[in-house]
């Protein structure tokens, strides 16, 4: 079965293609800081757990937690088992971190590796709680800005197999029956795996709810009613379910797919499912200078009356009767509608003419993303192909130092240049038949990181396209639309490429800027263009500037590693072993 490719449509109004640099400001950045009466209980790695799984899913953890319905509002575990929260008011006056739960003492842990403790907000009064050894806790936490005193009541308890961190989780009420989803990520051996790394990553999506009956005036106990299982073999850059828990959305360097469901395999392995590129072509096509013409396979006995053809400037749609689109999408490039052409040949095919707007510029595809044609190169073009290329496949290292372009030297390729050996796939699976409905290849688009925009939505991600880096917000309720544009970061995909030493990624819910930060102590704050005070002048395009983009740099008084990093629209919260930085970025 073939998936439906997808692709990521860029909103070109958040563009800014007259976005020069960022323009380091000296400005000093308000720093506060809250010493920590107990170290924050971090979970260092084993020697067992040396694969680049594990450090990507335990050792980049997190351990700083945002409240996503309470503004400034952020919570860790200490390494007395507390879940200690800090709601800021008044930047001056932070006070000590509240304790709302703590862990019930159990020196008996699960066999395996012991992983950290991990936090999860699942919605404005409940929350879901890890202790790092595979138990699962669900709190009933009350409205947390209004009670911030209270404190957290169980109201789940249970053990759920191997150790594992709560990666996403959310709440619904459907018919009176409160349900939560949670999702486990777990790294674990894999003895089948005898060429990798000997380990599989798996995603556990459980559904936890209080309909099991009582009597009228008792309160209903929550009891696990489902649990799914997917596995992959790269550690998800994310994951996460979707509202009502009506699917669920993964990003990964590898394909994820589900493998059983209530601790039964599956009748039909989903991996068969995943093939997208085995089908052959339904199309072929060939371009010259002036035009691009297809063949597009028809069904057996088509007739004129039969087709269904639609050309605007900049898109296509083909179709047969009321059958679903054979071509249906945007041009790589802008055509003229009244010099192109289509007739069907042989009661076989349609060959469609499309005559290019602009002369010149070969395209690289047809459709965008739409991968079922096939480029028929003429000899002509070939040997063209070849002339330009040959520089780099001579047997010397460079057979004309006269000419303009030396050959490729791999050492002096930078970070933002490499990409990863496989290609990322963003995946959404359908909650009740576990099949993807939805499927993306990121290609080179490299994940930067995930934020919560809007607590009532999932949340969102950050890809570098080219040197920007752009912000989608799922919305599974859209059918063609189902990740949307919503910001745009200018140069941050090429800058933060440069930093080495970059830890943690985030920007602020109202994407009034963009923040990364190191291992060890500095962070950049990178903003968006604002106006100017004062008039200034480029004096290269000869033009006035009215906005400046502001880069700033902050040190911390500390040489404790970072171990969290999170952003308000006003403020930066950064967790080291022993304290909680506040750095106030807006006013």
């Amino acid at each position: 079965m073939a998936l439906p490719n997808c692709s990521l449509k860029v909103n070109r109004e958040l563009l800014d293609p007259s976005f020069e640099s960022y323009r380091l400001s000296l400005d000093s950045i308000p720093a506060y800081n809250v010493e920590l009466d107990a170290a924050v209980a971090e979970v260092k790695l084993k020697d067992s757990q040396y694969t680049l799984d594990h450090v990507r899913a335990f050792g980049m953890y997190n351990y700083l937690h945002i409240d996503p319905w309470y503004e400034d509002s952020v919570y860790f575990v200490d390494s007395k088992g507390r879940v200690l929260n800090l709601t800021v008011t008044l930047d001056t006056a932070l006070g000590k971190p509240r304790e709302m739960f703590r862990f019930e003492s159990d020196p008996i842990s699960c066999e395996g590796e012991q992983l950290c403790a991990s936090l999860s907000l699942t919605s404005a009064t409940w929350a879901a709680l890890s202790d790092g050894t595979g138990k699962l806790t669900l709190l009933r936490t009350s409205k947390r800005g209004e009670s911030s005193h209270i404190k957290w009541e169980p109201m789940f308890r249970e053990r759920l197999g191997e150790p594992f961190i709560i990666v996403h989780s959310l709440a619904h009420v459907r018919s009176h029956v409160h349900t939560i989803e949670v999702l486990l990520l777990r790294v674990q051996k894999d003895p089948s795996d005898t060429k990798g790394s000997g380990f599989s990553i798996s995603l556990e999506w459980i559904t936890v709810d209080n309909s099991a009956g009582q009597g009228e005036n008792e309160e209903r106990k929550y009891g696990v009613r489902k649990r799914r299982m997917m596995k992959g073999k790269s550690v998800p850059h994310y994951a996460a379910v979707e509202p009502q828990g009506k699917g669920i959305v993964v990003a990964s360097e590898k394909p994820f797919a589900f493998t059983e469901v209530d601790g039964l395999p599956l009748e039909e392995p989903p991996v068969e499912a995943m093939e997208v590129e085995n089908s052959d072509p339904i199309y072929f096509w060939q371009q010259t200078e002036e035009d691009v013409t297809l063949n597009v396979r028809l069904p057996e006995g088509t007739t004129k009356d039969d087709i269904r053809f639609k050309l605007a400037v900049d898109c296509l749609r083909v179709r047969v009767g009321d059958h679903a689109p054979l071509l249906d999408g945007q041009l790589f490039a802008p055509v003229d509608p009244e010099a192109s052409t289509w007739t069907i040949k042989d009661d076989k095919s349609l060959e469609v003419s499309l005559q290019k707007r602009s002369e010149g510029p070969l395209w690289s595809e047809v459709i965008l993303e739409d991968r079922r044609g096939e480029y028929l190169m003429s000899d002509e073009q070939k040997s063209q192909l070849q002339q330009r290329l040959s520089y780099l496949t001579s047997e010397d290292l460079n057979p004309n130092p006269e000419k303009d372009k030396p050959p490729c030297n791999a050492q002096e390729l930078e970070d933002c240049d490499m990409f990863p050996e496989d290609s990322s796939t963003l995946m959404r699976f359908d909650g009740a038949t576990l099949k993807p409905t939805h499927v993306v290849s990121l290609g080179s688009h490299q994940f930067l990181f995930s934020v919560h925009i809007d607590p009532s939505e999932m949340p969102a991600f950050c890809l570098r396209h080219d040197v920007e880096a752009l912000l989608w917000q799922p919305r599974p309720n859209q059918d063609n639309d189902v990740w949307e544009h919503i910001s745009t970061f200018n140069a941050l995909g090429y800058v933060q490429a440069s930093k080495r030493d970059k830890k943690y990624a985030t920007c602020a819910p109202n994407f009034s800027y963009a923040a990364l930060c190191e291992c060890l102590r500095r962070v950049f704050i990178y903003r968006q263009p604002s106006p100017v005070d004062t008039v200034l002048f480029n004096r290269k395009q000869g033009r006035q500037v009215g906005q400046v983009a502001k880069q700033q740099v902050a040190n911390l008084d500390t040489n404790d590693p970072v171990l969290g990093f999170r952003a308000t629209n006003e403020r930066l919260f950064v967790l080291t072993a022993n304290n909680l930085f506040v750095l106030k970025v807006n006013n």
